[in-house]
């Protein structure tokens, strides 16, 4: 293996932060003293309440989908009938049936994958790509290995950034410049992918439905064709996987590696590059899972073309059930495939073990459960108090007050600068979408009717992926940086986050122009 430059050992005592400590400092005091989503939305829904006491009996008018004003009226909460209402809908409505259920989809899509992680399957091909690169494209590649990991985080963090280093490391070449290609594409291309209906797809897209029918708002495209959730921005995100990976590229090549070019890395001696070989077991079970992905293919294309091909049904409407279903099927792809692996692989031995997989996917979507039942029951309120309605009213108010309905670009800028600001000091995809959707979704609607749900949640997931990479608060970001300090001891929280402040600026510039090129030129998002 070669070996590290002469002067390479313990970082240089001259070595000075990227970025102020004061400033870092700053930064993560004000993130630590933002209490947790599950605290946010209780502290909500009390305010909720009140405010519907105080506000009680106003009236205001909205814009309707058919043109004319409809009259609203603010429900005082702590009457007895609402109060009823609130315990009566609790559970059910408000929490478990919240949406047309779109909790049990959320979950029925993390089984599949949790099979697919759990069997060991995401983790062999990041192994057996990365350990096939050529020097030429490994910028490249990693980057969109990166964001394809997206689809099971766990295994782009904490296999393929480690990967990435050793890599780099094996080529003489300093192992954090490969890194933090590899943290571009795994944190700020989050929101990017080939594949459809990935978790991030269902839970945007679900809850835009929600957002946009709480307030009468069309869930339909610029050109009037209805959204379907879960691949509402497919094409938008199969082009932005190719735009992101090159110009992640680029920003590697033009800025980071120069900048760590002579920067001094030292290998530690517990770290070889066979670490990251694949087993025996991990080869068959990749051969066997090649086999399984073509039988799931060809057992979805079965059902697409006949127990779910389209259909006219007796209203005269056209219904393409495989599209309706398009979660299930792909989760079918993730649980076939996953089976096949682990059971070639000797990962698996019995459907207990399957089983016991998807229990353990489970585990880690606990705090998902006890996040959806104050959010799912705060919204609910919003919307039957009238409450969310008349925010929403206030601020389209005051954005057709400062002329903003004639730019709907502005809008969507000022939304996207927004969302990626917030990102800075509060994490989490989902808290963040349940927090701005049920606003922003109907408000920029009403101020002008361009801003379609489809484009404001491509608008919320091109801001809140972009700055994951330069904040202390995303949930990895001392896990890279421990990763890192094996190379580079005194590397800092400061240092990370300037090493990464180029892929951000340059993600979040060229994904914004994609999606307003997107938006000018009338190119649908998805189907």
């Amino acid at each position: 293996m070669p070996t590290t430059p002469s002067d390479s050992g313990r970082g240089s005592p001259h070595h000075q932060p990227m970025i102020r400590a004061s400033s870092l400092s700053l930064l993560e005091r004000i993130g630590k003293k933002i209490p947790d989503p599950v605290i946010i939305f209780l502290g909500l829904y009390v305010l909720c309440l009140l405010a519907s006491v105080s506000l009680a009996g106003r009236q205001f008018s909205t814009p309707s989908i058919t043109g004319s004003d409809t009259i609203h009226s603010i429900r005082n909460m702590l009457e007895l009938d609402n109060i009823r209402w609130i315990f009566d809908h609790a559970l059910l409505q408000n929490w478990l049936t919240f949406g047309h259920g779109i909790l049990g989809v959320i979950l029925i899509v993390m089984m599949g994958v949790g099979i697919a992680e759990k069997s060991g399957l995401l983790t062999a091909l990041i192994k057996k790509s990365g350990l096939h690169i050529s020097e030429k494209w490994l910028p490249l590649l990693l980057v969109f290995f990166g964001i394809m990991s997206s689809i099971a985080t766990d295994a782009g963090y904490l296999v393929l950034i480690p990967l990435a280093g050793l890599l780099y490391a094996g080529l003489g070449k300093n192992p954090i410049i490969g890194m933090a290609a590899a943290f571009a594409g795994v944190s700020a291309g989050f929101s990017a992918n080939l594949i459809p209906a990935t978790p991030i797809d269902v839970i945007i897209g679900a809850n835009a439905r929600i957002f946009a029918q709480a307030q009468n708002v069309p869930f339909a495209r610029h050109d009037g064709q209805p959204l379907t959730p879960a691949t509402m921005h497919y094409y938008f995100i199969l082009v932005s996987t190719g735009v992101l990976s090159v110009a992640g590229a680029i920003v590697t090549a033009r800025f980071v590696a120069p900048k760590l070019k002579d920067t001094p890395w030292s290998l530690p001696d517990d770290l070889k590059i066979d670490n990251f070989n694949l087993s025996d077991g991990e080869e068959r079970g990749l051969k066997a899972s090649f086999f399984g992905l073509v039988g799931a293919l060809a057992f979805i294309a079965w059902l697409a073309l006949y127990p779910l091909a389209p259909y006219t049904d007796a209203s005269g409407n056209r219904i393409v059930p495989y599209l309706d279903n398009v979660i299930l099927l792909i989760t079918l792809v993730f649980t076939i495939t996953g089976i096949v692996f682990g059971t070639a692989s000797g990962k698996f031995h019995s459907v207990a073990n399957v089983v016991q997989a998807m229990v353990k996917q489970m585990d880690a979507m606990g705090y998902i459960l006890v996040l959806t039942f104050f959010c799912y029951n705060f919204l609910s309120l919003l919307s039957y108090s009238g409450m969310g309605t008349w925010i929403t009213w206030l601020g389209a108010s005051l954005l057709n007050s400062l002329g903003l309905q004639s730019f709907p670009v502005l809008l969507i800028i000022g939304f996207i600068i927004t969302t990626a600001f917030i990102n800075i000091f509060v994490g989490g995809l989902t808290s963040k979408w349940m927090l701005l959707g049920p606003i922003f979704v109907p408000m920029l609607y009403q101020v002008n009717n361009q801003m379609t749900p489809d484009i404001v949640a491509a608008a919320f997931r091109v801001a809140d992926s972009s700055t994951n990479i330069i904040t202390p608060m995303m949930t990895y970001a001392g896990v890279i940086l421990a990763f890192i300090r094996k190379y580079s001891p005194e590397f800092s929280m400061g240092d990370l986050i300037g090493l990464m402040l180029p892929y951000s600026i340059c993600f979040l510039t060229i994904w914004t122009l994609l999606l307003i090129l997107f938006f000018e030129l009338g190119i649908p998002l998805g189907f």
